[in-house]
């Protein structure tokens, strides 16, 4: 395997890469490469570790190690060897578990300088070049999405959260009220009294996730709307610097009730899109001697009555009007209003005579 020489110490036996230091000339072996050589440019090298063959031939010792651990029916074939050092090789083993797909079994074997007896160093499960690999750690706190805060969750915030800025106000400034109740309610209404406010940062991701979400102009209700949220009734601003380009919906038959959309978002419930005239309380004939048309939703006196029983009403008296016509035709006929006052002004004259002298 090759390696580069960086000056640093020998690493541990049966690692998968080395760092071969530099060597004086009494610690490198008569037979090996000289280590530590450096080219005309003065750089380090890269140099080639010879495959000790003692060790490369103990394939079966190998075997039976990663055997040991892993279970005989796990232990795939032989896929190669590798020198690490010295003395030092890596034979890998298929790994035939089904949950590691490209895995391979690593068993690292040594022997000494003087001696031809192989032993097993290390026996592990290495990746290989096609592995089936679980995707990069990303701890929880980046993981959470919207909507994964359900009821008695909390969800963290990091103390330099760059979507944050410390809200300072300092109480001695000579705006501010001298006592300190007028204080604490002045920004207690202004809403200064937060730890923590939204920074420059904060404001423009959020405006930046509005608009390019189902609240913003690309959404496919926004494209078919007649008219934009911004000329819409029923928005309310924001206040400060995202008011510029976003409010609140308050129409309760608005599919974005009580959401934030941009002002270039729209919908069919816009206020203005579909007009229609306010149609009136109907009038019928009211008994009122006067002729005067009365609402049935109403009394004289103002009073909100019941349409469906005023309507009864005055259609039984109508039902009652011709019955009542029928009733003067079968007896005497009623004089005329002018013969009535006749009569009276003749009976006034003939007791004023009998009353004289």
């Amino acid at each position: 395997m090759p390696a580069t020489t960086d000056g640093a110490p020998p690493q541990a036996i049966g690692s998968r890469s080395t760092a071969y230091a530099a060597r004086s000339a009494d610690e490198t072996p008569a037979h090996g490469p000289e280590r530590g050589s450096e080219s005309e440019a003065g750089s380090e090298s890269a140099v080639t570790v010879p495959l000790d063959e003692v060790c490369a031939a103990a394939v079966e010792l190998a075997r039976g190690a990663a055997a040991e651990v892993a279970g005989a029916e796990m232990v795939g074939e032989h896929e190669g060897v590798e020198a690490d050092d010295e003395h030092v090789v890596t034979h890998y083993f298929a790994c035939r578990e089904r949950g590691y797909v490209g895995w391979r079994w690593a068993v690292t074997v040594v022997r000494a300088p003087d001696s031809d007896r192989v032993t097993v160093n290390d026996v592990v499960l290495l990746p290989g070049a096609g592995a089936l690999l679980p995707p990069p750690w990303i701890p929880w706190t980046q993981r959470l999405r919207a909507g994964d805060v359900g009821v008695g969750d909390v969800a963290p915030t990091a103390e330099d959260d760059p979507r944050l800025e410390p809200a300072e106000v300092s109480i001695g400034d000579p705006r501010l009220p001298d006592d300190e109740v007028s204080a604490d309610l002045l920004l207690a209404e202004l809403w200064l009294g937060r730890r923590r406010v939204l920074s420059q940062h904060g404001r423009s991701e959020a405006a930046q996730r509005w608009y390019a979400g189902e609240h913003g102009p690309r959404a496919a209700i926004a494209r078919a709307a007649p008219y934009s949220c911004g000329t819409c009734g029923f928005l309310v601003p924001l206040s400060g610097a995202l008011g510029r380009l976003f409010g609140v919906c308050a129409n309760e038959v608005a599919p974005d009730d009580g959401k934030v959309v941009s002002f270039d978002h729209g919908c069919g419930a816009h206020s203005e899109a579909l007009v229609v005239p306010s149609q009136p309380h109907p009038l019928r004939p009211s008994p009122d001697p006067s002729g005067v048309a009365v609402d049935v939703g109403t009394t004289e006196s103002g009073a909100v009555t019941d349409p469906s029983s005023a309507g009864a009403v005055l259609h039984r008296e109508e039902e009652q009007a011709p019955q009542a016509q029928s009733d003067a035709a079968d007896g005497d006929p009623e004089p005329p209003a002018g013969a009535v006052l006749d009569e009276g002004r003749a009976h006034d004259e003939e007791r004023d005579r009998g009353e004289r002298p």
